[in-house]
């Protein structure tokens, strides 16, 4: 048998009741479900789930915001701009 190590961690109480709940309907304690989540991230090297952000989503009073201030930095440049240096 391979060394045992003690893992601790805190987590909401709440949550850690759903997951034991969870577990227990799929007949597993708590221990077990994280040695599953713990040899699967070695067989993926990696979180064994897709870890993405979430899409970058911008409220509308934070659009006007940004709507105004280009507004007020368009006001400011000349009417025409010569590019061709004519």
């Amino acid at each position: 048998m391979a060394e045992q190590v003690l893992n601790q961690f805190r987590s909401d109480k709440k949550l850690r009741e759903d997951c034991v709940a969870i577990y227990e309907a799929m007949g597993m304690d708590l221990n077990t479900a994280f040695r599953m989540f713990m040899e699967r991230t070695r067989m993926e090297k990696g979180l064994p789930f897709p870890a993405v952000l979430p899409e970058t989503k911008m409220a509308r009073a934070e659009a006007q915001e940004v709507i105004d201030d280009i507004g007020e930095e368009a006001a400011e440049l000349p009417e025409t701009m010569d590019i061709l240096g004519d």
